[in-house]
């Protein structure tokens, strides 16, 4: 079974930069690639990000060039670098580990 742990939301000004760090712990079998996920009120949740392991980040258009997402550590945790937030980043960031398990969510929230 894996947990998975966020954290690093809070509140900032446009423009300003925030980082998040997520954590798989746990028992589990595979190493699967870990991703990003967001979700504002009233929208559905959106993907952002994914770092496969060994391999190349990869990012919704909206944030390419202002996020970045770490490699996989050894202790299966990443970062993700925001850089240049807008308002409308404004959302609940959610960590994925592959297809195992979701976090609970850290907000983030931009303001104008």
């Amino acid at each position: 079974q894996v947990q998975v742990v966020e954290s690093g939301g809070g509140l900032v000004q446009a423009g300003g930069s925030l980082t998040l760090s997520c954590r798989a712990s746990g028992r589990f079998r595979t190493r699967d690639g870990m991703a990003w996920y967001r979700q504002a009120p009233g929208q559905a949740r959106e993907w952002v990000a994914t770092r496969t392991r060994g391999g190349v980040p990869a990012y919704i258009d909206s944030v390419k060039g202002r996020f970045t997402i770490s490699p996989i550590s050894v202790e299966n945790t990443v970062t993700l670098q925001m850089n240049d937030l807008k308002p409308e980043d404004t959302a609940v960031y959610y960590c994925r580990y592959g297809e195992l398990a979701w976090g609970q969510g850290t907000q983030v929230t931009v303001s104008s």
